[in-house]
């Protein structure tokens, strides 16, 4: 979609051409509604393609994307928006078109099928299914001729076809023993015992593939995964093994010197796709700026080295930027594709961030240009490693070649005026680069996705005290609260677009929501927070809790039309929904007192033992759950108004430390004191010492001497490490 920003624009554009869409026009997906003007007769997921199927014994073409996807964008290229593979599909199958943002639950089962069924995984993802929804075939990107060992679409749909009218039986047994494995992978209970020698073993094995000349772990292609930085923090602060700590440190310096960080705009793109960090995959995604920017607020807690506090900054004033929707969300993704800025007919990957040594000169000039382009390894013919298609010739990705100290010293500068000056010359780029067409908005909002940033805004607020991060929260939430929540049921819905809430929420929205409220409520302390979160949970509860076996659905059970309920079992780029829900409810019977949300959330982390023993890795937000389950409570109560000076100089101590184990609970005379009094006994006999806000340190419910002495509480907080358990 040259010059495009949005699929809004995108719509109207087709439609005044004359294009006639197909039945994708009436969704609010964004990837659904790049494919509305496909001529491939594309059905969305429901009972009307699988009634269809049914009754013409048809196979289903079941195609998984998202709209910033960069294969995805290039299969519909090449073969959706083809009329004679359009033909092909239209006469043979029954093609469904699924945004697996919009139904995670879906493209969990189906890549599950992927996998089992020897492919590598990945989108567009594209299987082939009998007409009961079983699978018997899948892959993922497929070319319109054969090539790099692939056959081309057309093969493949051929070949489906000769074996869905010549072998159906072998194609039915096939698809038969795939979902048989599908459904022993949904049933497959915990059974293993858990210790603490699991959590070193987590450790050890994440340290045996890090990688000491770049940071991150394993080879290439590299991603951030903070669920892994999330584990290694607590355990350097439970054990205090500097080796955990110092590789969360390297490898949050290595990604935001690489190109993989916009240095101009802020926020990281998904992936690199070398070793050094140097080639990203260029699509921003929510979900990453959210969880990155707690890694780096994290990092700045235990270092208070400014580096990591200022891009924690970046990355939040960059999305409150370019991806707040004006009613208080945050839209999902920028796209890896854009218009060239050279030449505007031309569109390819990332060509929005990238730059020729010639323009920079134009624009900063020769002095300051020569100084910008030793700093970020800016050179003549372009600066990128690895270009196995040629986008990139000419072009460079800004990284950080040589240090400021090393830029200052080549020109005979102090390290203050070159960072002074590099700071002007990103300004000046930035405001160059507006100019520019910018790459497709996903403007879809999604909750689960949103508690991501809520919880990264919330965090920003309590360590950096910037007071925009905590509004933007309290907005958001607010927005979610007040149009996602259903009023009659308080059921949650997934998505909102346009003005229009819609999808059932699946167990990450909720968990993340749950977990996003929490963190807001120790940046606001309004008990309205905690209320809501407990509402959410209990709604959770109700709708995907597995009674029998422990832990949580992806899905919930009035969704008729999935092959087998299932549970996510890897913390990838985002935890898991089953990983986050086990630590809310352990953080929620704390503040509670609900001893019953407790035992659920230790069954919750037993129900994935097994995966745990097999590779601990695999879910390392889960291990930071059965680490917080083997200790007793460490809460900080204090009793005093929430904008009184002195409470706020006793928050200041906790939030300038990483206390990754305390809850921190005020009771003031908003509601507080009265609503955790009647949940925590101890709250009720809590008073303030001469009448100035007072904190109480407490572990297990039993509490250190009183004080309104920052100075004593930092002697307190210090001096008390994690109790055996």
């Amino acid at each position: 979609m040259p010059g495009v920003n949005t699929v809004a624009q995108f719509v109207a554009r087709e439609l005044a051409r004359g294009k006639k869409p197909n039945r994708l026009i009436d969704e609010q997906s964004p990837y659904l509604l790049q494919h509305a003007f496909n001529p491939v007769a594309w059905y969305p997921w429901g009972e009307e393609a699988f009634a269809r199927a049914r009754a013409e014994e048809r196979p289903i073409f079941l195609s998984i994307g998202y709209s910033t996807c960069h294969w995805c964008h290039v299969m519909a290229h090449e073969s959706f928006a083809d009329e004679a593979t359009a033909a092909l599909l239209n006469e043979h199958f029954i093609a469904i078109k699924v945004d697996r943002e919009e139904r995670p639950d879906v493209d969990q089962i189906y890549m599950a099928a992927t996998h089992a069924m020897g492919g590598s995984g990945g989108w567009p993802m594209s299987v082939f299914l009998t007409p009961d929804l079983r699978p018997f075939f899948a892959g993922t990107y497929f070319p319109p001729e054969p090539r790099h060992n692939l056959p081309s679409f057309r093969q493949v749909l051929t070949a489906v076809h000769d074996l869905w009218h010549g072998k159906r039986d072998k194609v039915l047994a096939s698809a038969a023993a795939v979902t048989d494995h599908l459904r022993g992978q949904a049933t497959d209970a915990g059974g293993a015992q858990l210790d603490e020698a699991l959590l070193h073993q987590g450790y050890r094995l994440l340290a045996s593939e890090y990688d000491p000349a770049f940071g991150g772990f394993g080879r290439q292609p590299k991603f951030p995964r903070p669920v892994v930085l999330n584990f290694l923090l607590r355990h350097y602060h439970r054990t205090g093994e500097a080796r955990a700590r110092d590789m969360v440190l390297v490898t949050l310096r290595r990604m935001a010197a690489g190109g993989m960080y916009d240095h101009v705009g802020g926020g990281f793109h998904r992936y690199s796709v070398d070793q050094a960090w140097r080639v990203p995959h260029f699509e921003k995604m929510l979900y990453d700026q959210g969880q990155l920017a707690v890694a780096y607020l994290e990092a700045f807690q235990l270092t208070r080295d400014p580096f990591y506090g200022s891009v924690a900054a970046d990355i939040l004033d960059y999305v409150l930027r370019d991806l707040a929707s004006p009613e208080g969300g945050f839209y999902s993704a920028e796209d890896a594709d854009s218009p060239d800025p050279y030449q505007p007919e031309r569109h390819g990957e990332g060509l929005f961030y990238l730059w020729t040594e010639a323009e920079i000169l134009r624009l900063l000039g020769p002095g300051v240009g020569a100084i910008f382009c030793h700093h970020y390894g800016i050179e003549p013919g372009g600066n990128a490693p690895d270009d196995p298609h040629g986008e990139f010739a000419g072009r460079n990705i800004l990284f950080v070649g040589r240090s400021v100290e090393e830029t200052a010293r080549h020109f005979d500068q102090t390290p203050a005026e070159t960072g002074d000056l590099l700071d002007q010359a990103r300004s000046r780029l930035f405001r160059a680069r507006s100019e520019r067409p910018r790459p497709h908005l996903d403007d879809k909002v999604i909750t689960a996705w949103n508690g991501h940033m809520i919880s990264a805004l919330a965090r920003g607020f309590q360590v950096l005290g910037v007071e925009k991060y905590r509004n933007a929260a309290l907005r958001a939430a607010r927005f979610f609260l007040d149009h996602l929540v259903e009023k009659e049921s308080g059921t949650l819905y997934r998505r909102y677009r346009e003005g229009l809430a819609g999808l059932a929420g699946q167990l990450d929205d909720y968990a993340f929501l749950v977990q996003a409220l929490l963190d807001l409520y120790e940046a606001d302390f309004d008990v309205a927070w905690i209320e809501a979160a407990v509402g959410l949970t209990q709604q959770q509860i109700a709708l995907f809790h597995d009674a029998g076996a422990g832990g949580f659905f992806e899905g919930g059970a009035a969704e008729k039309n999935l092959l087998v309920r299932m549970k996510s079992d890897y913390d990838g780029a985002e935890p898991t929904g089953n990983s986050i829900a086990a630590l809310n409810l352990l953080r929620l019977a704390r503040i509670t007192g609900n001893d019953e949300w407790r035992v659920m959330a230790e069954n919750t982390i037993a129900a994935f033992a097994h995966r745990l023993r097999e590779y601990p890795p695999i879910l390392p937000q889960m291990l930071v759950a059965y680490d917080l389950s083997r200790h007793p409570p460490r809460q900080l109560i204090i009793v005093g108004e929430k904008d009184e000076e002195g409470t706020r100089r006793l928050l200041k101590v906790v939030q300038e430390r990483f206390l990754p184990d305390l809850g921190v609970l005020l009771a003031d005379g908003q509601g507080g004191r009265a609503w955790l009094g009647q949940r925590l006994s101890p709250v009720g006999g809590m008073q303030r010492l001469d009448g100035r806000p007072t904190a109480y340190l407490c572990q297990n419910y039993a509490c250190s001497q009183p004080t309104h002495d920052p100075a004593e509480l930092e002697k307190q907080l210090d001096s008390q490490p994690w109790s055996s358990p």
